[in-house]
């Protein structure tokens, strides 16, 4: 509310008690004087000192021109009404005073708690901030909204230029040279000002119209940046105390990044000696096939018979190879986000004969059963689904038996094609279930049982996710696992003539 409209209303209200008195009859100078004095009490109560100040001045020329002998004038006759005159003033000004300290004391105390609740708000928007390079664009946003500023800057020195990260509705532009005057000014002796209850370092500057108050950001007592600040006033303690929040959050920023650094190469490293150690193991087996069949080879007095064995023991174990190197090279794709998604039409019958024609030679020794229904043309990816159905089938081969089936089943439920692949084989553990499809995960049975990498259901399901589809495994009635995968489609009519959309 404005003063004037309390100003009125102060005058207003000695006016009537003016008038009330001359109408009743009150002469008596105490009762007329200390009624004025409680207008002039809830005035000052309630307004500015000024305010307060100007109807003490008018209830006195009132009470003086008014009840003060001669009436009518504003002649003081008497000493005594001298006295009260001026004992009625003093009051009314100690009064009013004494009002407006109190009021200006419960405003600071307000705005006080007010940035400490600011300062509290913030602190906790700190602890949620992204561990990114976004975090300190996010840090200014946090802080100009908090406190209301119609511009916050976050400077950063970066050799011989700056990172600037601003925040508000205002359009800013620092001056490189005088941040560098700013910060150089910071590093020096660190000082408290005990009255503004600020270190030593503000300064203040124009830019575009503006003035920008310029805070120091310090981790202990070395200065890492600057804060730049402009909009409405904050207390300069308020300030430091802002800049030493800020600075943290940088720090902590920082911390997080360089923790997710230092993460990043402990689960490279994992990686790479996990992967070393599979792939050795897996690479030794089908070298040494290689090399003594090679060896028989040479043999003179070997029969045509045990010469075809060994050149399929080669053939076999070369494609054994060029399927780990194939794995290697997806692990990569995968690892580098570099999976091309090729959407086309194609039915589901023909994804399935185009994953088995990959993995022909691990079947060898299964007998496939496959079931389409219904076998009607869908749109999807048709590359990055036959080779996930290829994995699954390669797993189902490796675990089961010799000489049992492996079923399969597909087909169109709703938007989606779903493939099952189920075997006969020892099934899951159960507390193998959960990691079936991490990497390099090969559950404890399976180490003694078969060899292999542990890469082929996590590449799997990474074709899969590349597409929004997914895959999972559970333990079928009678013995056997059933891996099923699920892949977004819609389907329709392929038009005549069109090729298949199945690369191998």
């Amino acid at each position: 509310m404005s003063e004037w409209p309390r100003l009125a209303a102060g005058l207003a209200a000695v006016a009537v008690v003016t008038a009330a008195c001359r109408w009743l009859g009150v002469v008596n100078a105490a009762t007329v004087s200390t009624t004025f004095l409680l207008v002039v009490l809830v005035v000052a109560a309630t307004s500015r000192l000024w305010v307060s100040l100007s109807v003490s001045v008018v209830a006195v020329l009132c009470f003086n021109f008014f009840f003060l002998p001669p009436l009518g004038t504003f002649v003081v006759a008497e000493p005594q009404n001298w006295l009260a005159l001026i004992s009625f003033l003093a009051v009314s000004l100690v009064a009013s005073n004494l009002s407006a300290v109190a009021r200006a004391r419960t405003a600071e105390a307000l705005g006080r708690r007010d940035e400490q609740a600011r300062l509290f708000d913030l602190s906790r928007d700190v602890l949620v901030l992204p561990d990114s390079r976004a975090a300190l664009t996010a840090l200014a946003r946090a802080v100009g909204r908090r406190f209301d500023l119609e511009y916050l800057a976050i400077a950063l020195p970066a050799g011989d230029t700056w990172n600037i990260s601003s925040a508000g509705a205002a359009d800013v532009t620092l001056d490189p040279k005088q941040l560098a005057t700013a910060l150089a000014a910071a590093q020096t002796t660190l000082e408290f000002d005990a009255y503004s209850r600020t270190y030593s370092g503000h300064r203040e500057l124009e830019a575009d119209g503006r003035t920008i108050r310029l805070v120091p950001l310090r981790v202990g007592t070395r200065p890492i940046g600057l804060m730049a600040a402009a909009g409405r006033p904050v207390d300069p303690g308020t300030l430091d105390a802002l800049a030493g929040v800020v600075a943290i959050a940088i720090e902590r920023a920082n911390l997080l990044q360089e923790r997710k650094a230092a993460e990043l190469t402990r689960q490279s490293d994992e990686l790479k000696s996990a992967l070393l150690a599979s792939i050795g193991h897996d690479l030794r087996t089908p070298l040494t096939a290689i090399r003594v069949a090679a060896a028989n080879l040479r043999e003179a007095e070997l029969g045509p018979a045990d010469r075809r064995e060994q050149s399929d023991l080669i053939q076999a174990e070369v494609e054994r190879l060029a399927r780990l190197f194939q794995n290697l090279i997806d692990l990569a794709r995968l690892d580098s986000g570099a999976v091309a998604h090729d959407v086309r039409r194609v039915h589901p019958s023909e994804i399935v004969a185009a994953a088995r024609e990959q993995v022909e030679h691990q079947l060898r020794g299964h007998t496939l059963t496959v079931t389409v229904e219904p076998d009607v043309p869908v749109r999807l990816d048709p590359r990055l689904t036959a080779s996930a159905l290829a994995h699954l089938l390669e797993n189902a081969a490796q675990y089961a038996p010799a000489g049992t089936a492996i079923e399969v089943r597909a087909g169109v439920s709703g938007d989606h094609l779903e493939i099952a692949v189920r075997d006969h084989g020892p099934g899951i553990a159960a507390a193998d279930l959960p990691h079936v499809f991490d990497r390099f995960f090969r559950g404890d049975s399976a180490r003694v049982r078969t060899s292999g990498t542990g890469m082929g259901l996590w590449i799997a399901r990474g074709f899969l996710a590349a597409q929004h589809g997914r895959v999972w495994v559970e333990n079928a009635a009678g013995g056997g696992a059933c891996f099923t995968l699920a892949v977004p489609a819609t389907h329709g009519v392929t038009p005549d003539g069109e090729p298949a959309a199945v690369a191998d």
